[in-house]
């Protein structure tokens, strides 16, 4: 039963992983179909130190991106739903781990979103920190470029997104664990909670004295410190869940 767990909620975060995105037609990463799943060494192209020691790994890693259906993708359900829940009034803030900026796309206020994995949307020179939208690096490498470099320095370009090995930026860190520890629902939803340190973020939450609600298909390592577990597909589950959030929080005003 919802009701019991979204009485008196006045603030939500959610954390969202790949399995929001994936009613978008942008596969995830360990599902069946992920892309890791059906080529475990592509691994190796999203993991820092070998994207930068090897031309052949930076190849595949940007092989991966050209011609990506998340480039074309339109927000589904569940980022509608959540875009939403902002709009009826209620304090939600999106930490997600998706790349794709389709939650902004669906309304959500940018500023409202945390992109704790960065974004696709941009490139970053790991020379000179240059950060530039990521169409004409794209377009180089559609166009048989296989390593781009930047225009300006010359050292490697990569997206603007954080990979293996790599830390978190501090200050996004920092903001995630304080929205964490004062939400007083937290919703993971399409997540395996299997990379640290954003899975944390639940025990975060549940340590501050708040609930933590799980949306995934398959188990996760926080599920015993979930008030609630729900397998049920997320583009049904979080529509659902939001519109009564909704409607509690109508109802208490």
């Amino acid at each position: 039963m919802i009701e019991r767990w979204v009485d008196g909620v006045e603030r939500v975060a959610v954390l969202t992983g790949a399995g929001v995105s994936t009613d978008s037609g942008i596969p995830d990463y360990r599902g069946p179909s992920g892309v890791w799943t059906l080529d475990p060494e592509l691994v190796k192209a999203f993991t820092y130190q070998s994207f930068m020691a090897d031309p052949e790994v930076r190849a595949a890693f940007w092989q991966t991106y050209h011609g990506h259906p998340a480039w074309s993708a339109r927000p589904n359900a569940a980022h509608r739903a959540l875009a939403d829940l902002e709009r009826s009034g209620v304090a939600v803030r999106v930490l997600t781990q998706n790349i794709d900026g389709l939650q902004q796309t669906a309304g959500s206020n940018p500023r409202k979103v945390l992109e704790l994995h960065g974004t696709m949307r941009e490139v970053v020179c790991t020379g000179c920190d240059r950060r530039t939208p990521s169409e004409p690096t794209m377009a180089r490498v559609d166009a048989g470029d296989t390593d781009p470099r930047c225009v300006d320095c010359g050292a490697i370009l990569k997206l603007a997104v954080v990979l293996f090995g790599e830390h978190l930026d501090p200050a996004t860190a920092g903001l995630a664990e304080r929205i964490a520890a004062n939400a007083q629902l937290m919703i993971a939803v399409g997540t395996s909670l299997r990379v640290e340190p954003v899975a944390s973020l639940c025990a975060v939450a549940v340590n501050a004295g708040h609930r933590l609600v799980i949306v995934n298909r398959d188990p996760t390592p926080y599920d015993d410190l979930a008030v609630e577990v729900i397998r049920e597909p997320i583009g049904t589950a979080l529509p659902r869940i939001c519109a009564a959030v909704a409607e509690a929080t109508r109802v208490a005003r």
